[in-house]
């Protein structure tokens, strides 16, 4: 039986992240803190079948599909960076870390719908409301996690930190899957929560000081099944790597 996560209201999201260092909204609450309509986060849905393989998985799989683009989000304007390499630190990606990660970009018709647009300055203002305003330098991945292979891995690194000031998970489709649970654990103690995300356009806010998470991985249930997310980071004082 799959866990259901304990769903954070609009209004309390900063007081839950302070509280426990996560928070999770449905659907209706995502549309509510964005301003977006369910029909307009749907449409997005379609470009999730035009990710490209992700060619530096360390593990030798191939289960995996993205595209990464960056933006700056500082009050209320929203600006998108020069494409550059992903990048992250041994110290939170033991895995991966150290190395220039290019991936194609976002597409431009989809980094310039209206949804894509507020979803970028909603998750900036939760990150402004937790941390105090300033500009934001986000990272914004489309993810495609396949069973093709028999398994898919959501977090092949495990439980991590991504060393930025605030994680958005958003779950954009899960099909024909099981596994795919959601850990989060104290960064300082015991303390952890398991749970599953199930509904399109749910979202797990991470304060990423405080907090470790992964995703357990996936498996068919019958033929081929897949896992969507899209992931936002908001960091202060620059992107990772300079």
């Amino acid at each position: 039986m799959l866990l259901r996560p304990t769903i954070t209201s609009p209004d309390q999201v900063t007081s839950q992240l302070r509280r426990q260092g996560y928070a999770v909204l449905d659907p209706q609450g995502v549309g509510a803190v964005a301003g977006c309509t369910q029909a307009e986060l749907l449409a997005l849905c379609p470009s999730w079948n035009d990710l490209p393989p992700d060619a530096y998985l360390k593990d030798g799989g191939r289960y995996r599909r993205r595209r990464h683009s960056c933006f700056i989000a500082d009050g209320v304007e929203l600006s998108q960076a020069p494409h550059r390499a992903h990048w992250q630190p041994v110290e939170y990606n033991a895995l991966h870390g150290g190395m220039q990660r290019w991936f194609e970009p976002v597409q431009a018709d989809v980094a310039q719908q209206p949804a894509w647009r507020r979803l970028l300055q909603a998750t900036a203002r939760i990150c402004s409301d937790l941390k105090g305003p300033q500009p934001w330098f986000m990272e914004a991945h489309q993810f495609r996690i396949d069973t093709e292979g028999g398994i898919g891995r959501p977090t092949p690194e495990g439980a991590h930190r991504d060393g930025v000031d605030l994680v958005a998970v958003f779950l954009v489709a899960r099909e024909g899957i099981k596994g795919g649970e959601t850990r989060v654990f104290a960064a300082d103690g015991p303390a952890g929560q398991r749970f599953t995300l199930t509904e399109p356009w749910s979202l797990l806010l991470l304060d990423d000081a405080r907090v470790i998470h992964e995703t357990t991985p996936i498996q068919p249930l019958e033929g081929r099944g897949l896992r969507d997310t899209l992931v936002l980071t908001c960091r202060a004082d620059g992107f990772q790597g300079g």
